[in-house]
This record gives C-alpha cells, sequence and structure tokens, in this order.
C-alpha cells in the first residue's frame, strides 16, 4: 500500500495530521457516495448494452488481482465458444479521452504511454480476445459490440463504473490484508466505504493465505454473498524480451534485486521469498510509472534483476543490455475454477444482477 496512506512524519504531532485527514476523508466519502447515488435513485441510469456485462473490481487503491482475474475469465468465456471484449478505462494513458482499440485480437496496436500499462497488458495475455481502452465504457460497448460482434463484455476495474449495467458484480478482495484500516481515500486505501460490498453478486479472495480461515474483514460481508479463493500461481521466469521461460528453482539461493511499479511491492518481494530468493536490493516507482532508459541503466550488472509481468511491457528488452533482467510469470485462476465458472454462467441464465 503507498507510503502516503499509512505513514505520517514522526516530528508532525497526530493530532495536527489527524484532523486534515478526517475532513479530507469526509469529502471524499460524500463525493462517492453522491457518484453512486444518483444511479440508485433513478437521477440517471446505467447503459444496457447489447451484450452480457460482467464488471470485476475492487473497494482498495490496487493490488487485489482484478486485472489478471479479468484476462482468466476473458480466457474461459472465448474457450467456450463466446465473444468476449475488455473494456478497460486506460489509466495514465495520453489518449483516454478517446475510443482506443488496443487489440483487434490478433495484435497489439497501441502502446503504454498511449493507453496505459494494463491495458497493454490485457492485449498481450488475452490473444482472440479484443481489448478496448477509454473512459467513456459505454462508447467502448458500443464499438465492441458493433463492429467485432462482442457477445460478453469484461470491465477491468469497473466497479466504481456506475454508467454501463451489469450482469455480474465481481468484487476482489485481498485476502492477506481484507479492507486495511477500514478507511476511505486519503485516510485508508478503500474507493469506497465496506457496506457499498453489498452491491457484489461474489466476492473472489485473492492471494488467500495458506491456512483454512478467510481474512477477518469476511464477517464484514453481507450475509449469503458467494465467496471464491483465488489462488495466484508463479509459473517461471523469463528473459526480457523472450518468451522462453526458465525453471523456477533458478532463484532458489540466489540473491537478486527486484524491479517494480506496481500497488504492492512488499508482496512481489514476499513472493519471491518464497521462491527462495534472497532480495538485496529495491528500485520500486510509483504504480504505473513510465520507466525511462535511465532507470536501467542504473540497475547494477552484478546481480539479477526480477519485475513483474505488467513492468516488463514498458521495458524495451534493448534497454537492458548487459544486465540480467528477468520476468517472474505468474497464473492467477479460482481455486474451484470448475464451481466459479457454473456460478457465473447460472447468473446469465438468471438475468444477472440486479444492481
Amino acid at each position: 500500500m503507498p507510503d502516503w496512506i499509512w505513514q505520517h512524519p514522526e516530528s508532525t504531532p497526530r493530532k495536527v495530521m489527524l484532523s486534515p485527514l478526517i475532513l479530507a476523508e469526509g469529502l471524499y466519502r460524500v463525493g462517492a457516495w453522491w457518484g453512486r447515488t444518483k444511479y440508485a435513485w433513478r437521477l440517471r441510469k446505467p447503459t444496457h448494452l447489447q451484450a452480457r456485462v460482467i464488471s470485476i473490481g475492487n473497494l482498495t487503491v490496487g493490488g487485489s488481482c482484478k486485472t489478471p482475474m479479468t484476462a482468466w475469465i476473458a480466457k474461459e468465456l472465448r474457450n467456450r465458444g463466446m465473444k468476449v471484449a475488455i473494456l478497460s478505462r486506460g489509466y495514465r494513458g495520453h489518449r483516454t479521452h478517446e475510443v482506443n482499440v488496443v487489440s483487434d485480437g490478433e495484435r497489439v496496436l497501441l502502446s503504454p504511454a498511449e493507453v496505459g500499462d494494463e491495458a497493454v497488458w490485457l492485449a498481450g495475455a488475452v490473444p482472440g480476445v479484443q481489448v478496448l481502452a477509454g473512459m467513456n465504457r459505454v462508447a467502448l460497448g458500443l464499438r465492441a459490440t458493433s463492429v467485432f460482434g462482442a457477445e460478453v463484455l469484461l470491465l477491468d476495474d469497473g466497479f466504481q463504473h456506475h454508467r454501463v449495467h451489469r450482469d455480474i458484480n465481481l468484487l476482489c478482495v485481498d485476502g492477506a490484508g481484507g479492507f486495511f484500516n477500514h478507511h476511505t481515500l486519503p485516510r485508508g486505501p478503500l474507493r469506497e466505504p465496506i457496506h457499498t460490498a453489498e452491491r457484489a453478486d461474489a466476492v473472489l479472495w485473492t492471494r488467500v493465505p495458506e491456512k483454512p480461515e478467510l481474512h477477518d474483514d469476511a464477517a464484514l460481508l453481507p450475509l449469503g454473498i458467494p465467496q471464491f479463493r483465488i489462488e495466484v500461481k508463479p509459473l517461471g521466469i523469463r528473459k526480457l524480451g523472450s518468451r522462453q521461460q526458465e525453471d523456477l528453482q533458478r532463484l532458489r539461493g540466489t540473491t537478486i534485486g527486484v524491479l517494480t511499479a506496481i500497488a504492492r511491492p512488499d508482496r512481489f518481494c514476499e513472493d519471491l521469498r518464497r521462491l527462495g530468493a534472497t532480495i538485496s536490493e529495491v528500485r520500486s516507482y510509483a504504480d504505473h510509472h513510465a520507466y525511462e532508459r535511465s532507470d536501467i541503466q542504473g540497475l547494477s550488472s552484478d546481480r539479477l534483476w526480477i519485475t513483474t509481468a505488467k513492468d516488463a511491457i514498458k521495458l524495451p528488452s534493448i534497454w537492458a543490455s548487459g544486465r540480467r533482467v528477468y520476468v517472474l510469470e505468474e497464473e492467477v485462476r479460482p481455486e474451484d475454477p470448475v464451481a466459479f465458472l457454473e456460478w457465473m454462467l447460472s447468473r446469465f441464465s438468471s438475468g444477472g444482477s440486479k444492481r
């Protein structure tokens, strides 16, 4: 979680820091309340697109595996013969006010600088699925259905996007941290208060620790809501610019450096330590950081560097000349994929979400 949420300068008295944060949190909550209430009160009506719509989102800022989960769902539905398109908001791209076709299902057409790293990662991760990016999800959906004939639309990071009616509303929750300190921005990591989880049709607990119990925050969720565990499984490492995977055993007992620009670098480091690596240095940038060549040239050449698949799409392999930069590949999938898919398809046949 970003430092600004949790840490304050020790030299600043708590009463001086806390009061502005409480006020800022209150103002933020009012804005978020109005954003969803105008749709709940029918002051504005969501648009019904000519396709099934599945939203995959979260309540916290980053790090809940919603984008990899979107990719997994897209693959599974496509394997079942459905025409699927993914609608991404294109965060941090300079073309977000446009309707951007990031992938036509065969080629990746745009760069992270244009449409954001998540949209480009999705385009490469799910061949055969169209990926569109932009702030106007209605316009994206209309393009996907009219031009590509999409039958199912996946809204990546769509829980707070109320303009589009959805048939299934999936809420991803960090299995280790839950809802953290239970406060909304900027006092905590929540985009909305916990009670808004009632809009979800199911909760997906991601990265659940290896123990039978879910996080204590599971007790705060609405009674009767279906809950599924989502696994994150390391697959292998590959050299930056290469598709050939190497065995994870190479990390065991190896001293490495970590290069990341993600929301939860601490968790990525934990994953690498579980694989037996010893971390001697961490180069961590802000989430969605636009890398420059100097960021890579500053890496020492005497050790192995590991980065994430999302970071890798912003790192041309030529930048790593003379340095050993590798990518950790992971798979995100439900603990019981059959049960999850059967539940999801049953929602289609029953008419879907009323939210």
